[in-house]
């Protein structure tokens, strides 16, 4: 697979810096039951790599030293980190929103007969991959028999409150399938609504459209089909400076599975550390956590984030 990096580093993208902090992005590790075309990270069933006991322990010693709001889980799939349960436990005991980002199939991997009903219990806000609402285009995307094992996933969730309130809520992620931005969020999220009630009577809270990052494999396929370039060209033309304010990195970081410190997911994948030398891993921001006003390390793809409508980890930026 070819690296990106060397094309993504290089950038004009306007200087940013750090507001309040109040979301912790959690990487559990790369290993994931799923390869889909899309995935920035490269996750896979062949990746070994996820966070220790000894580093969820320090991360649960920093949420204990600060005012956080809010935890993400991703990976891969995080729910295949054996100190993923403990993880959302010690998390639901300090009284924090707990953000799981959930592919749905892992509901029905081997020794996770009773995650929905774990996540249910301790409240976890799920966030899931659904990259549209047709069975076709999610296939292309994610795999064979992808489509309706996500629907099944999707019906047991709601037999068990998800996706019918405000305690149990149950977001769904578009991904585009083409070299193109997502449409707007709001007009897309009524016709997701609309069809899943119609054919399966699937309800959910909200809809979250997030622009594809060229990065890792979804970056290689775009070289492979000739697309790379004309993609960065959509980005950069489509950029709308009224999104810098809204950006996630400058209320988020994101950890890795070993502890270290990043402005973003993106960022993590293409090994931009933040700019601070002295706040780099777990352990220095232990002793030093301060990170209001400090510089955001960007680059290149920072333009998917801007692009449009925006984009960031919880969907559009503007509706």
């Amino acid at each position: 697979m070819k690296d990106v990096r060397p094309l993504l580093i290089q950038s004009d993208f306007p200087r940013i810096s750090r507001a309040e902090l109040h979301t912790l992005q959690l990487n559990l590790g790369y290993r994931c039951n799923l390869s889909c075309v899309h995935c920035h990270v490269n996750a896979g069933p062949s990746r070994t790599e996820e966070m220790d006991s000894k580093t969820v322990n320090k991360i649960l010693d920093l949420i204990d030293l600060i005012s956080i709001q809010q935890i993400d889980l991703t990976g891969g799939a995080p729910e295949l980190n054996p100190e993923f349960r403990r993880l959302v436990v010690e998390l639901k005991a300090r009284k924090i929103k707990i953000i799981d980002r959930c592919n749905l199939t892992i509901l029905f991997e081997p020794g996770q007969e009773d995650l929905a009903a774990f996540l249910a219990a301790n409240e976890v806000e799920i966030v899931a991959s659904l990259p549209c609402y047709e069975e076709e285009n999610v296939e292309q995307q994610r795999g064979k028999g992808v489509y309706q094992s996500s629907i099944e996933a999707l019906l047991m969730l709601n037999s068990l409150g998800y996706g019918k309130g405000s305690i149990l809520k149950l977001n769904l992620v578009y991904n585009p399938i083409g070299a193109s931005l997502p449409p707007a969020q709001i007009m897309l999220q009524e016709q997701y609504k609309k069809s899943l009630f119609k054919n399966y009577g699937i309800v959910f809270n909200e809809l979250l459209t997030i622009t594809n990052m060229p990065i890792n494999r979804y970056g290689a396929v775009l070289l492979a089909k000739g697309e790379f370039n004309n993609y960065m060209d959509l980005l950069r033309s489509s950029y709308n400076h009224e999104n810098l304010d809204t950006v996630m990195c400058r209320n988020l970081i994101s950890l890795d599975w070993k502890g270290d410190v990043y402005d973003c997911d993106f960022n993590q994948m293409l090994n931009l550390p933040i700019i601070s030398h002295n706040q780099r891993t777990i352990d220095d921001l232990l002793k030093n956590p301060n990170l209001v006003g400090k510089s955001i390390a960007t680059a290149e793809h920072c333009y998917g984030c801007t692009a449009g409508q925006g984009s960031s980890c919880g969907g559009a930026l503007d509706n």
